[in-house]
C-alpha cells in the first residue's frame, strides 16, 4: 500500500515533478500536460488549484480542480490518490461541470464523491482512448483547413450543435454561451479549429482542443447531419490528423464513447488504435 502525506496544493516548486510524472503517459496525460508546460503549477498563473499526492519526495498523482476535475496517477496508486483527492473535493464543493481523465483515475474518485456530490447527469466509464503517429490511413480532406477569425459567427452554430449533441446539454444555458463563444474563439486565435466551410456553411469541423509538446487530443469532432455517410467525417479526420501531427504534436489522440461504434471504426479506418480508456462524469 502506498504511504503519502495527505494531498495538498502544489506550487512552483513542484513543476519539475509534475511534469515527470506527467511524461509517464504523455498521450493520457496530454490535457493537463499542455496546461502545465504553459502556465506552470502556481494556482495564481493556472488558474486553478492543482492537486498533487507525494510519497516521499515522489509525486504520485495530480488533480486539477478547474471548470473541469482531471485526476492522473501512476497505476497503482489511483485508490490512494482517489482518497486523498476525495478529501479535498468534499471541502472545497463541487465547482467543476465534468470529472474526466483515465478512467482508472476518475471512477474511484467519483466512487467516493458520488454520495455527496451526486447523482451526475451521466456517467461514460469507459471512453477508448485512440492515438495515431504518423500519416493518416485515408486521404484527407482538402478543403478542410484552419477556421478564420472572421469565420466565427459561422463556425459558432456548429460548435454549439456539436457540443448539445455529446453532451447532452446547450452550452449556452449557463452565460448565455458568452464563455463557449469565447473557447471557440480562442481555438480560432490559436489554429485549433479546423473546418470544411462552403458557401457559409459547415459541413465539417474539429478542435485540436488539447495540446501539449509530446502529444494533442482532437475534440468535437462533428459532421453536419445533411452530410453523414459520405465518408466526410474520415476524410476530414484525417485532414486534421496531418495538419495537427505536422504543426502541432508529432502524437495526435482522441478519446470516443465506447457505445458510439461507428465513430470507432472510422476512426480505425483513419488510422487510430486504442492506447487506453478514459471516463467522463458529467453533471
Amino acid at each position: 500500500m502506498l504511504r503519502s502525506s495527505p494531498a495538498r496544493v502544489l506550487d512552483a516548486g513542484d513543476e519539475e515533478a509534475v511534469l515527470e510524472l506527467l511524461a509517464t503517459d504523455p498521450v493520457a496525460a496530454c490535457m493537463l500536460a499542455g496546461r502545465i508546460e504553459t502556465h506552470g503549477t502556481a494556482t495564481n498563473s493556472l488558474g486553478a488549484p492543482l492537486w498533487g499526492l507525494y510519497s516521499g519526495r515522489r509525486l504520485e498523482a495530480v488533480c486539477l480542480s478547474g471548470a473541469n476535475l482531471i485526476p492522473f496517477a501512476r497505476p497503482g496508486c489511483e485508490r490512494t490518490a482517489a482518497g486523498a483527492f476525495a478529501e479535498l473535493a468534499r471541502r472545497a464543493g463541487r465547482r467543476c461541470s465534468t470529472i474526466v481523465g483515465p478512467a482508472a483515475s476518475v471512477l474511484p474518485l467519483w466512487e467516493l464523491l458520488a454520495p455527496s456530490w451526486g447523482p451526475a447527469r451521466e456517467v461514460r466509464a469507459r471512453q477508448p482512448l485512440m492515438a495515431i503517429e504518423g500519416p493518416p490511413a485515408v486521404p484527407a480532406e482538402p478543403l478542410v483547413r484552419p477556421v478564420r477569425a472572421s469565420e466565427l459567427d459561422t463556425l459558432l452554430p456548429a460548435a454549439v450543435a456539436m457540443f448539445t449533441e455529446e453532451v447532452g446539454v446547450s452550452p449556452l444555458r449557463a452565460d448565455g454561451g458568452a464563455g463557449y463563444r469565447a473557447r471557440v474563439a480562442e481555438l480560432v486565435r490559436a489554429g485549433q479549429a479546423l473546418a470544411w466551410i462552403s458557401d457559409g456553411e459547415v459541413l465539417f469541423k474539429a478542435d485540436v482542443g488539447a495540446v501539449s509538446r509530446a502529444a494533442c487530443q482532437l475534440q468535437g469532432v462533428w459532421v453536419s447531419p445533411r452530410y453523414r455517410g459520405q465518408g466526410i467525417g474520415q476524410r476530414g479526420t484525417a485532414a486534421v490528423v496531418e495538419y495537427a501531427r505536422t504543426a502541432i504534436a508529432p502524437v495526435v489522440s482522441l478519446y470516443v464513447n465506447d457505445y458510439n461504434a461507428a465513430a470507432r471504426a472510422a476512426y480505425e479506418r483513419v488510422g487510430f488504435r486504442p492506447v487506453g480508456t478514459y471516463a467522463s462524469v458529467l453533471f
